[in-house]
This record gives C-alpha cells, sequence and structure tokens, in this order.
C-alpha cells in the first residue's frame, strides 16, 4: 500500500449534468480538478435516463486518465468514486447494461406501479421498514415497471447497478453496493437491519441476484489489469465502494454528526441532515449515511436551479445580470409568489402532477421579480422541508451550503433570511469528488481531517428585517398549493394528453 504522505488519492464523481474528478493529496490539497459536461435522455415524457458506457464510462476514463497523467511521478494510493442514485441499471450476469439506466426521482414513469407496491405491501409498513414511502424516487416500482414494459429486459437481467457500483464493477469485477445507495432502494432494504429485506425485493425484482453489501468507507476491490489498460489508472489500485453522489458531498463538507445539515444548490435542491436513531417521517427519505451507524434524513425539490436556468434562456441574459437585477428588487418581489413544482413535486409532498405557478403577476413585474421570486419561492421550499424535517426529530443545529448555486451570493442570502438560520459556506462548495477522495483517506485508513481538507470560508448569517417580509409571504406561500393542487392536477393530465 502507498504510504499516505506520498501517495495520492482519486475522486471521481458522475453527476445528472456532469462528471468531475479531483487529485488530492494527504493533506487535501487539491493538486488537479478536471470536468466534463454531457446531457440526460428523456426518449419519453416522464422519463430521464443515462447511458451508462456513452455516458458514465466515457467520462470516467476521460477524467481518470487526465488526472492520472496529471499525478505525474507521484504514486496513486487510492480511487473513490459517487453517482447519481437512486438508479436502475439492469444488467447481464456479466454486468453489461441491458438498457440505459433509469435515474432517480425525476423519472416519474413508474407511477402505476407505486400504487400498485404501497397497496400490496402496506404505506405503514414500507415507511417502518424501509424508512421511506414509495414514490418516483424509488427503485423498486422501477423494476416492476420494467417487467410489464420491457420484459425482454428483465428476462435478461441478473444484475442490479447503480452509477457507482457499475463503475466498481467496470474497475475491480466486484459486484457491491454500499449501504446508503441500498437503502435508497425502496422497498429492497431493511432500515434497521442494515441488510436486503430479501422477501420484499424477490416481489418487485424476482430472479435478481442482489450485490454484497459495503460501507462507503471499505474498500471493495482493487483495479484489474483490463480495467488499468483502459483507464490509465495503474492494476491493483484499491477502490472504494462508492456512493450516492450527494452523500459524498456531505462527507466533503464535514457533515458527519447529528443535527449537520447540508443544502446542495443545484439542478434540483437537496438537504440531508445526519440523525443519531432513524425516526421515519413519511414526507422525507430516511436512509443509512455513509458509515456504519449512521442515519440520515433526506429532501429533495424536483426543480431549483432548473427554473433558474430556465429564466436564463427565455430573458437571453447571463446569470450574472439575473442576480444583478433581482438583487435590486425588495423581498417579496413586489407582490410576486411563486410555487417552484415545475417538475411536480418530491419532498414533502411527493405529488409528481404538482405544477409551477406564478401568482400576483401584473405587467409591472420584470426579469428582476420574476427571477427573485424564483429565488425566494425556492428558499421558501426549503423551509417547508426543514420544518417536516424538525417534525421527524431533525433538528437542524448547522446549516452548510454547497453546489454551484452558492456563487454570487444572493441566493444563500434569500435562503437564511426565509429560513432565519445561518449557512457556513466552505472553501469548496461543489465537492463529491472530494467527498470521494476523502472516503477513499477513510477507507485506507489515513484518519483525514475534513476541517482542514476543507475549511469554512464565510458565514450567511440572515437579516431580521427580511425575515419579517419573509415570514408573511411564507404563510401565503404554504396556502397556495392546497388552493391550486387540484387545478395543477388537471393542467398536468391535459400536458400528457397533448405529448
Amino acid at each position: 500500500m502507498v504510504n499516505g504522505a506520498d501517495g495520492l488519492l482519486l475522486g471521481i464523481d458522475i453527476g445528472t449534468a456532469s462528471s468531475k474528478g479531483v487529485l488530492v493529496d494527504a493533506r487535501g490539497t487539491i493538486v488537479a480538478r478536471t470536468s466534463r459536461p454531457h446531457e440526460t435522455s428523456q426518449p419519453h415524457p416522464g422519463w430521464v435516463e443515462h447511458d451508462a458506457e456513452s455516458v458514465w464510462w466515457r467520462d470516467f476514463t476521460a477524467i481518470a486518465g487526465e488526472l492520472a497523467a496529471a499525478a505525474g511521478d507521484r504514486p496513486l494510493a487510492g480511487l473513490g468514486v459517487s453517482g447519481i442514485g437512486p438508479v436502475l441499471l439492469p444488467a447481464d450476469a456479466e454486468g453489461r447494461p441491458l438498457r440505459p439506466a433509469v435515474l432517480y426521482g425525476v423519472d416519474t414513469r413508474a407511477s402505476r406501479e407505486i400504487d400498485e407496491l404501497t397497496a400490496e405491501l402496506g404505506a405503514e409498513s414500507i415507511v417502518e421498514r424501509g424508512g421511506t414511502v414509495l414514490s418516483s424516487q424509488a427503485v423498486g416500482p422501477k423494476w416492476r415497471w420494467l417487467a410489464r414494459h420491457e420484459p425482454e429486459v428483465f428476462g435478461a437481467s441478473r444484475l442490479f447497478l447503480m452509477a457507482s457500483s457499475y463503475l466498481v464493477h467496470r474497475l475491480t469485477g466486484e459486484y457491491v453496493l454500499d449501504h446508503h445507495s441500498a437503502s435508497q432502494s425502496d422497498p429492497m432494504y431493511d432500515l434497521r437491519a442494515a441488510d436486503w429485506a430479501g422477501d420484499w425485493a424477490e416481489a418487485v425484482a424476482p430472479g435478481i441476484r442482489l450485490p454484497r453489501l459495503c460501507w462507503p468507507t471499505e474498500i471493495a476491490g482493487t483495479v484489474t489489469a483490463a480495467a488499468a489498460a483502459e483507464t490509465g489508472l495503474p492494476e491493483g489500485l484499491p477502490v472504494t465502494a462508492g456512493t450516492v453522489d450527494a452523500w459524498a458531498e456531505a462527507a466533503s463538507v464535514g457533515v458527519t454528526e447529528p443535527g449537520d445539515t447540508m443544502v446542495m444548490y443545484g439542478t434540483t435542491m437537496f438537504l440531508i441532515q445526519l440523525l443519531a436513531d432513524p425516526n421515519p417521517h413519511p414526507g422525507l427519505w430516511t436512509t443509512r449515511g455513509v458509515s456504519d451507524g449512521s442515519y440520515s434524513l433526506a429532501a429533495g425539490m424536483a426543480t431549483s436551479g432548473a427554473i433558474t436556468d430556465w429564466l436564463r434562456k427565455l430573458a437571453g441574459r447571463d446569470f450574472g445580470e439575473l442576480v444583478s437585477a433581482a438583487a435590486e428588487v425588495p423581498a417579496g418581489s413586489r407582490g410576486l409568489l411563486m410555487l417552484p413544482y415545475f417538475a411536480g413535486e418530491r419532498t414533502p409532498l411527493f405529488d409528481p402532477d404538482a405544477r409551477g405557478v406564478f401568482a400576483g403577476l401584473t405587467t409591472g413585474h420584470g426579469i428582476g421579480e420574476l427571477y427573485r421570486a424564483a429565488l425566494e419561492g425556492i428558499a421558501y421550499g426549503v423551509r417547508h422541508n426543514l420544518e417536516v424535517m424538525a417534525d421527524a426529530g431533525g433538528r437542524a443545529r448547522r446549516l452548510v451550503a454547497v453546489g454551484g448555486g452558492v456563487q454570487g451570493g444572493l441566493w444563500t442570502q434569500i435562503v437564511s433570511d426565509v429560513t432565519g438560520i445561518e449557512q457556513e459556506i466552505p472553501a469548496e462548495t461543489v465537492g463529491a469528488a472530494l467527498g470521494d477522495a476523502y472516503l477513499a483517506a477513510v477507507a485506507l485508513g489515513w484518519s483525514p481531517d475534513i476541517g482542514a481538507w476543507n475549511p469554512v470560508r464565510s458565514v450567511v448569517r440572515p437579516d431580521a428585517g427580511r425575515g419579517e417580509v419573509y415570514e408573511r409571504f411564507y404563510q401565503r406561500y404554504r396556502a397556495l398549493y392546497p388552493a391550486t393542487s387540484e387545478i395543477a392536477h388537471f393542467l398536468a393530465a391535459e400536458q400528457r394528453a397533448a405529448e
């Protein structure tokens, strides 16, 4: 094994819109970094997919080769990987993908199967055993969808892979899945037993051999000669079991103690709060953490950065211009209120037919008001999820903001003003790949200090005056969804019929 003082660590993450990699030394200093953009495929309404070979493996080999070259004469000590999840990639007995991967909660194709399995297994039993209601985030209903709609593919399926476990299998030949990813494979995992729920797994995916379970802080295997030839990585390089990208990102910013909460500003908004003990709530996802004995509450909004990008394209301006225009608008966006449910909503509503609403529009509103109302609407959604976490016994002791949306400062300030909670901004705010390298260091027994790897750069503190304004708007925000949901559901049905 390479000595920690000399060796470099690789961290590579496969995201929804891009893949990123870092090369890190034992002190957490980033020696090199790189990324590759990619796109999702949406072949039908409600379907969102990635091709494992042309997206995941192509990105990985390019990034790994570039970073290995950047290491020069310094030895590589270990590799950590992560990726989007939970996803469903059916594969044959050799691990060859049989179709594109079905992505996480943004893919809503299995609504019928969600209802069926909920009725068969019982909603309360599902939450009690697995920690989470069945929703578009769940893997089990997507297996049943596959059996119903693509029986030839299902019949040839033998293995169940996700983005990280696909990489691990290609690199090492090991068929593993980390406990956290498994705990998002509802209803196939028993949360408290920390093991597969064999009877339920057989009910939703009969004949599928389930992977060996590991923790993300364990070494799953080493790079084979064949994988070394494809990637430029050294044969025998230790590889971690991997995990879902958001949890790797939480590790990268020191979200390690109960009450620590990460708020990830990205294409979707995602929140992770660590727990000492599981307390399943029907409005959230309760999962295993990245280390043995840890649990987490998670919440995810279906759209956030996707809305701001939509407005950017409509306005034909760059983000800097939009942020400047919104910063000139007072709190409350001059009487404009937005529901950010442009692609349905995940937690805490679990309503794929929810739709976006701008309430209060007049011809006096311009792009500044629209953009600020979008940021405020997403912030109200963050507060809603934090309140549900509190109802589940999870108190936000510390908030850490990460993701591309922290740039510019306006969005994070609005979230702190709406929630009344300060947020720490770490030095590295787009850090799933850094988290992968950190988890590899833990797996190698290096005892890394994440506070030294990624220190706090600044703190966003709430403004009490704006908070008073937002309190009044938040109450109306909470009332707007129940008042408009029937209309939204009608419009969602009309949209499907028109496609």
